[in-house]
Formats: C-alpha cells, structure tokens, sequence
C-alpha cells in the first residue's frame, strides 16, 4: 500500500508536480480578457479629440482603437480554442506559490491607488501648480519594485525616475497627450 506522498513522487520525477489542466479556468480567463479588451474597446471609442484628423491621417483614437480591436479579436480567438479543444496540460507551470496571491492583490491595490491619484490631475500647494501624474508615476515604479523583490535604493530611485521621465517627456510633451 502506498501513501498519498510516495503516490505523487512516483507519478512526477524528482517530486515535481505542475498545475493541474482546467478546462473552466481557460474558459473563464477567455471571457475575462474578452469582457476587459471589449471594455477597452468601448473606451477608446470614447476618447475625446482637441480637433479631427484630416482625411488619411490618424488622430488620438488611432492606435487605442488598434489595441482594443486586436485584443478583442486575439480574446474570441482564445474563447473558441477554450471552448472547442480539451484544455492544455499545464506542467510546465509551478504551483501557486506561498505569498503568491497577495502578491497580485497588492500589485491590484497599488494599481488603484495610482489610478486615484492620478485622477487627481493636478494639485495647487503653497501656490504652486504641481503636476500629480510625475510623481504618481515614480511612486508606483517604486512601489512594483519594492513589492517583487528590489531593494537596492540607488537603483530603485535611478529606474523609477528614469521611466516616469520617459514617460512624461514622451508623452507629455512629444505627443502632447494630457496626463
């Protein structure tokens, strides 16, 4: 008679064993991502233009329309193969590991706390009109980073100004985005 644990070592070699197939789950991450990239869809639709395009050139709707017409499209393409094949094997793929999960709903919090501030616009302080967005954007590179395991300080300030300066001057100020 054999135990549960010496069941499973023998099953895998060298005691791994990868996540088990679900068919539901694929069904489910397919109408996730396709009720999302519809949703972005929508929303790009949405967004409103200083002035209209001229004839043949593109405006600010252009590529957000692109991605959400794309994502839409790859979403109802993994809806079919969910719903028509069997699901894949997933033993590549580890466990779910301890400290996992709150790792996703902390990177969700910090997510929204940037979308809140970021909400914001801009504040006036001591006179001064400062723009939210810069800081907002530091302050969540700073936050990821910290949260999945950076903790040099030097390059965690170096990283998170670097981007939001990318960010900031290509947007910002060469697109002219409003952010």
């Amino acid at each position: 008679m054999t135990s549960p644990d010496t069941a499973a070592e023998s099953a895998a070699p060298g005691g791994y064993e990868g996540a088990t197939a679900s068919r539901p789950l694929e069904i489910a991450f397919a109408a996730v991502a396709l009720a999302i990239t519809a949703g972005y869809l929508f929303l790009a639709t949405q967004i409103p233009l200083r002035r209209e395009a001229a004839p043949g050139q593109i405006d600010a709707r252009f590529w957000p329309l692109v991605i959400g017409v794309t994502g839409v499209v790859i979403a109802i393409a993994l809806l079919a193969v969910a719903i028509t094949r069997p699901a894949p094997t997933r033993e590549d793929l580890e466990r779910i590991q301890p400290g996992g999960v709150l790792r996703v709903v902390a990177t969700i919090a910090i997510a929204g706390a940037f979308i809140a501030l970021w909400s914001l616009g801009s504040v006036i302080l001591f006179g001064y009109r400062i723009e939210v967005f810069p800081i907002a954007c530091a302050l969540l590179m700073a936050a990821l980073m910290l949260l999945y395991g950076h903790r040099r300080w030097l390059s965690l300030v170096i990283y998170s100004a670097a981007v939001t300066a990318f960010v900031y001057v290509v947007f910002g100020m060469l697109l002219r985005i409003p952010l």
